[in-house]
């Protein structure tokens, strides 16, 4: 037996014209047979509980369709089986594409929120970034040089690390030891790392400035 077609997912026609589908279901389940009177339009009404005009409209627009046939002094009767049913195929096709198109506007609102939450997301991260930025101006960056580093086994003060990068080395982790609060003779060596404070271009300037061909690229 066909499924009621009523019961779809989204049904947004008029009351009228979801009566016509329902006749026509019961037309195609052999519940009308071809020939067969419908009842006067106020059972028709009652049966399916609105209004008589409700009831004539249903019956007209299968009457257009060459489903129901309405005989002057007599009443309505089935007349097709076959339209019945072409106008249930009909229905459906349209029903699915209404879905289709719900679908994917519902698809690209869900997507456009979630770009919507990542974008705000990302504001918050940064401002979240900034701030502890400017609440901890003292948070060391670090840079760990290796054998390809420029300006190996040269000192702070030979470099002028402060005046080309606006770094200021707080600390040199060695092989040995952590050296706190370096002198100007401090020397880099492969296998350091550099701790510094500085602004927030500080690392891009110190990284350029021991790996310059890295930068280059």
């Amino acid at each position: 037996m066909a499924k009621k077609i009523q019961n779809k997912k989204h049904v947004s026609l008029p009351r009228y014209q979801q009566i016509a589908v329902e006749i026509a279901e019961r037309i195609v389940e052999n519940r009308y047979e071809v020939g067969q009177k419908v009842h006067a339009r106020s059972t028709l009404a009652s049966n399916f509980n609105v209004s008589p005009e409700t009831a004539r409209k249903a019956i007209n627009v299968l009457v257009d369709l060459g489903i129901m046939d309405v005989r002057h002094g007599s009443g309505a009767y089935i007349a097709s089986k076959e339209k019945a049913q072409s106008f249930l195929d009909q229905y459906k096709d349209v029903q699915s594409i209404q879905e289709i198109r719900k679908d994917i506007l519902e698809s690209v609102e869900r997507q456009q929120q979630e770009l919507d939450n990542f974008s705000e997301l990302l504001n918050v991260l940064v401002r979240q970034t900034k701030k502890v930025h400017n609440m901890s101006p003292f948070l060391p960056f670090e840079l760990l040089l290796k054998e390809d580093a420029q300006h190996l086994e040269k000192s702070v003060h030979e470099l002028n690390i402060w005046q080309v990068t606006g770094a200021t080395i707080v600390a040199i982790q060695t092989e040995q030891e952590l050296l706190l609060s370096p002198g100007p003779y401090a020397k880099f060596s492969a296998g350091n790392t550099i701790y510094f404070v500085g602004n927030e271009l500080a690392l891009q300037r110190m990284t350029n400035f021991f790996y310059p061909q890295d930068s280059a690229n």
